[in-house]
């Protein structure tokens, strides 16, 4: 790595990490031997193809991960990128749990970067799920139909505000938590904000 490759945030983020310093380290000078743009975005080492975010070094209490932003798109033929959530469309994480998973991985780990950096190149997008393909739950469908002008502020919101919401509102389990939840949400819909506006 040289050091005009080095961002200095990204330098001050290894120097006060608590956890997971060796590890990220060591993912940086793979990423970077990769021949990808260091930045610092969303608090993270982010990596970077002509300003596009190809991969991002992020910690988490049992785990560090490198974060692919277009990880559906690469092929997976260890069997190692995983998503998150079910909610995460995009992006996908090869996770570890000490340095020499890492060590022992650069080469693998080098050859989904390389593939990331192909994905970019080509011009790829993931194709996300529209909003209509989200089901909006039973108690919110009811505040809808009773309500038109909560029906008619919903869908002036943009796509990802009614995602927001319509996830949100789909979490819990239990009937009385969404319809709380759809119940303390409904001026703030109804004032055009989003969730977490």
């Amino acid at each position: 790595m040289t050091n005009s490759s080095a961002h200095p945030k990204v330098d001050e983020f290894l120097s006060k990490a608590k956890k997971w310093q060796e590890e990220f380290a060591q993912l940086r000078r793979i990423v970077l031997d990769c021949g990808l743009t260091e930045d610092f975005k969303w608090m993270h080492p982010c990596y970077t193809l002509e300003k596009k975010n190809v991969v991002l070094i992020h910690g988490f209490k049992e785990y560090c991960a490198l974060l692919f932003h277009k990880g559906a798109l690469l092929q997976d033929p260890h069997g190692i990128l995983i998503q998150q959530t079910k909610n995460v469309q995009a992006a996908r994480q090869i996770r570890f749990t000490n340095v020499q998973e890492i060590v022992e991985m650069e080469d693998v780990l080098k050859a989904y970067i390389h593939q990331a950096i192909e994905v970019e190149k080509a011009g790829l997008e993931v194709d996300f799920k529209k909003t209509e393909e989200y089901a909006a739950p039973e108690e919110f469908q009811t505040k809808l139909a009773e309500n038109p002008d909560l029906k008619t502020a919903f869908e002036a919101l943009t796509p990802g505000r009614q995602r927001a919401y319509l996830h949100y509102f789909s979490e819990p389990k239990q009937s009385k938590t969404r319809v709380a939840r759809v119940e303390k949400y409904m001026e703030q819909i109804l004032n055009g904000k989003g969730l977490n506006d």
